[in-house]
Parts: structure tokens; sequence; C-alpha cells
């Protein structure tokens, strides 16, 4: 199979598509980080088949074990301490004493891993730091001729990445396809958040991040170039029904075409984006568009 092989897979899950590599192999793992020129200090989140699989790599504890019954398979990543036999390559942890696992649902991410029986690195299937894809046309787009082969699942279905959770500390690093109300429901308590450290414990923390090539003008009421939601109108609209769901569902996708019509329309180079609402998944929808929107660092 190719994963065991030491090659380069892009494969769907129900949040975006990865792009998957045999987590124990270093050579593997570090053509993972050249093909999206990520930086080597950003960890990658590693995608398992079975709770069996992930117990092998990390220290469960109580919480840990609950959220894991309570969201797998589905979109929450757990940052767990690493077990002393792990065989992890460190570059996977980015050489931090913790790794982020999950357990995708959709049903061509789970044969795939079954099939490959190893974990499986897998960050965003594109360039670091760019929209993150929801289609294999997506990863294409931005990875033809760096990987060895893109399974086609259609679009995915939640449309933002994972919600991150630390259970020791027990701490929120990222939000995502899994609401934090639905975790501090499970837990019975409220969530610290640790969104934007210094060193990244988790994918997707970094201050700039998920970023089209036009400048992004956020919580508009109206502008030239508009990504609307619900009653907000625009040449896009995330949801005009303000579903969060869909406008989820539609988020990378919409940042794509609107990056588009920005570069076309006479060299604005900027569109503006609609207020969404502060609440759900709107949480993880206003999460990437900030860092959308956030000053490039280079």
């Amino acid at each position: 199979m190719m994963l065991q092989s030491g090659r380069l897979v892009a494969f769907p899950t129900e949040t975006v598509y990865g792009l998957g590599a045999n987590a124990k192999d270093g050579d593997a793992v570090a053509a993972i980080y050249a093909a999206k020129t990520r930086p080597s200090f950003n960890p990658l989140i590693v995608h398992v088949a079975s709770l069996a699989q992930a117990e092998a790599l990390a220290r469960f504890d109580d919480n840990a074990r609950a959220l894991a019954q309570a969201f797998w398979p589905g979109p929450m990543s757990l940052v767990l301490p690493l077990k002393p036999d792990h065989g992890l390559s460190s570059l996977v942890t980015a050489g931090l004493e913790t790794v982020a696992i999950r357990m995708p649902a959709q049903p061509l991410a789970r044969k795939l891993l079954t099939l490959a029986d190893c974990p499986v690195a897998a960050p965003s299937a594109n360039p670091s730091g760019q929209i993150s894809p929801t289609t294999a046309a997506h990863v294409l787009d931005g990875l033809s001729g760096r990987i060895d082969a893109v399974l086609d699942g259609g679009p995915c279905d939640v449309g933002v990445e994972s919600t991150i959770i630390s259970t020791n500390p027990l701490r929120l690093l990222r939000h995502g396809g899994l609401p934090a109300e639905a975790l501090e429901a499970a837990l019975g308590c409220s969530l610290m958040q640790d969104l934007n450290p210094d060193i990244p414990a988790a994918p997707g923390q970094l201050t700039s991040h998920y970023a089209p090539d036009a400048q992004v003008v956020l919580n508009q009421l109206e502008g030239d170039l508009m990504l609307g939601f619900g009653d907000v109108g625009g040449q896009l609209n995330l949801s005009p029904s303000g579903d969060l769901h869909e406008a989820a569902a539609n988020l990378f996708a919409m940042l794509r075409q609107m990056d588009k019509l920005a570069k076309g329309a006479n060299g604005a180079g900027q569109f503006t984006v609609a207020p969404i609402p502060m609440t759900g998944l709107g949480l993880a929808i206003n999460d990437r568009l900030t860092r959308a929107a956030a000053p490039r660092s280079g």
C-alpha cells in the first residue's frame, strides 16, 4: 500500500482533505512538510482507525477516554501525552511530549486507515497557510506534482478542521467542527482556551492561517465584493438561511471563489465578509476568518 511504502496520499475526511503519510516513517513525514512548505515547529495530527490504535500511542486519562467514547469517530482531536514506546517520528510532534490524535468519521478515510494499518499523520492537503481544501480539485490546485495520489470522496460535509482539546491540562486549543458547547456538556465544566500560544501545541494556532491572496475585511454589512451570510447578501452567501452548518461546509470553497473574484476585480485584491454569530460552529468559522484576515508574517 502506498502509505506503508512511504508515499504521500491526500484523502477526504468529514472536515477537510488531509495529506497523509505513515506517521512512523520519518522520511515520509518530512515529505509532508516539504510538499506543504510547512514550518517544522507546527505539529501534525495523527489519524487512527480505532481507539486501541490511539491508546498504543498516547496516555488517555478519564476525560480523554470519555471524550473519545462520546465523539469518535468525528471532528475532534485530542492532544495527549506520548507513551514511551509510541514509535512516531519526532517530526509529527515537532519535538513536543504530546501528540494530537483523531479518528475521522468519513467512510473513505476510515477504510483507508484500516487498510493502512498504521497511524497516519495528515495535516490539511494544501500549501501551508493557505485556504484548506474541501474537494479533491482544491488539493490538486495547490499540491499537483508534489504528492503521489489523491482519493476523491466528494465535498467534505463539515468543512472546517477538527476541534482540538487537551485534557491534561483541560483546555481548548482550536475551535472546529465539533462545537465547544458539546464538549463542555460532555465534560460538565467550562473550558479554558489557549488558541494563540507563542509555540503551537496543536495545528491551526498560527495567527495568520487559512489565508487567501486577497485582503479579507471582516464584520461588514456591505462592500463592492461581499461574502454574505443570512440576510446580508453579496456575490456569494455562506448560508442565505443563516444556517451555521451550511456556512461551515461552504466556508473554504467560497473563500477560494471570493479570492478569484477579488484578484479579477480591476486588481482590487480585497473582499469583505458579513458578521457571523459567535456561537456553535460560528466560533470555528470566525476563528478561520480572523486568521485569514490577519497580517501576513512573510
